[in-house]
């Protein structure tokens, strides 16, 4: 039994309604890019995130998740909102650089359509193994995700970042959750757009 003890409170999965507006946020426009998503405290980058693993995964495309061993989503809320365990790969690692280091193995195999790195607050990313991964995602056209703990002012991963969006989360009147995103950077069309969507919140969340 999962003991939500455990687990951040912004890590909760919200079960999406609907979508407010056609986006650029979905697989297809992210894939073969190095992507980060940020936000600091109650945010939603976890609950945009698995948006995308959720069309993954309906899609038939393989899905890995690959995070810290201090850090993980609460699996019963993810799967109540639909993500199928069974065809997604979870690895824990001890930190940020592993991460890369793992993701740089896995986007080398093409076998993935998502990644996802949950890098947490203390990143040590170098340069070179970001390029890298930049390389093989364009290469295998692998959508590579990293979820980061920072806020807008804070500086992007790096310069191969091709899109940077920082996470909102705000609590409606009727008890919903309105989900955002605002772009930072994107290296394709620019900060020119904006993305949200209603979600319910599993119970208890505030």
């Amino acid at each position: 039994m999962y003991s939500k003890k455990l687990y951040g409170s912004q890590f909760l999965l919200l079960r999406r309604e609907r979508s407010t507006q056609e986006t650029w946020w979905s697989l297809e426009q992210i894939a073969g890019r190095l992507v980060e998503i940020s936000g600091m405290g109650a945010t939603a980058p976890l609950t945009l995130a698995f948006g995308l693993v959720l069309e993954a995964q309906r899609h038939g495309e393989p899905v890995v998740w690959i995070t810290r061993d201090n850090s993980l989503f609460y699996p019963p809320d993810v799967a109540e909102g639909g993500i199928d365990f069974d065809a997604m790969v979870i690895v824990r690692v001890p930190d940020s650089r592993a991460a890369a280091r793992a993701a740089d193995q896995l986007v080398r195999s093409g076998a993935f359509g998502l990644i996802v790195l949950d890098l947490g607050a203390n990143i040590n990313v170098p340069t070179p193994i970001q390029t890298r991964l930049a390389g093989l995602a364009h290469k295998h056209q692998t959508a590579l995700l990293c979820l980061t703990a920072k806020g807008d002012e804070a500086p992007s991963l790096g310069p191969l970042v091709s899109l940077r969006v920082a996470a909102r989360r705000e609590r409606l009147a009727d008890g919903r959750f309105s989900c955002g995103l605002t772009v930072l950077k994107d290296k394709r069309r620019g900060p020119t757009w904006r993305y949200a969507e209603v979600c319910h919140g599993p119970d208890g969340l505030r």
